[in-house]
């Protein structure tokens, strides 16, 4: 059976052919956004974390 589109996508920002529900993968983000109730608290637990930057700003 075909893959529907955002299993595409998730694909290949995986690196992979194919991808399946209940799956865990690890993807490449394009870009990440918060909304103004979490992302502070976001932002405290990944200073709390002792991380300085992000990776790819």
């Amino acid at each position: 059976m075909g893959m529907t589109v955002t299993e595409k996508i998730l694909a290949a920002h995986a690196g992979r052919d194919r991808v399946e529900p209940g799956e865990i993968i690890e993807a490449r983000i394009d870009l990440a956004l918060a909304n103004d109730i979490t992302a502070p608290l976001s932002l405290d637990e990944f200073e709390k974390a002792g991380a300085k930057s992000v990776f790819d700003p």
